[in-house]
């Protein structure tokens, strides 16, 4: 019903958090891994799937387009049945992609720290 509204509250967070992020690369300039860029891995990972999530819920006929918006919050006893999906579901949701992403960059680290780049070989 709303458990999309988990993933994009924490969406909302990392794309603030990013932006600080930016900035502070910015103003040191020296800084070799950039994780400006591994947090944009998880804003597009999240906001795509909150974006997959809003369209299913519409076509679900779970989002209406006239206010409370949700199905579920025209009948009260329903309302707690969406703050329950929100919790287990919505999380559940959340954390399965901040792990991947966690995955993506523990996977990342070591290709940048095991791998050195490449030298470049003049050619005769």
């Amino acid at each position: 019903m709303a458990c999309f509204l988990v993933p994009m509250g924490e969406a909302i967070v990392t794309t603030v958090v990013q932006k600080v992020v930016e900035k502070k690369e910015q103003k040191s300039g020296n800084i070799s891994i950039k994780w400006s860029k591994r947090l944009s891995w998880l804003n597009k990972m999240l906001w795509g799937g909150t974006l997959m999530l809003v369209i299913d819920h519409i076509l679900n006929g779970e989002i209406i387009a006239r206010p409370p918006f949700f199905t579920a919050l025209q009948n009260p006893a329903d309302t707690a049945v969406m703050l329950r999906e929100m919790a287990t579901v919505g999380v559940a949701m959340a954390a399965a992609v901040t792990v991947v992403w966690g995955i993506m960059v523990l996977v990342a680290e070591i290709k940048t720290r095991v791998m050195p780049k490449a030298k470049t070989q003049p050619v005769d």
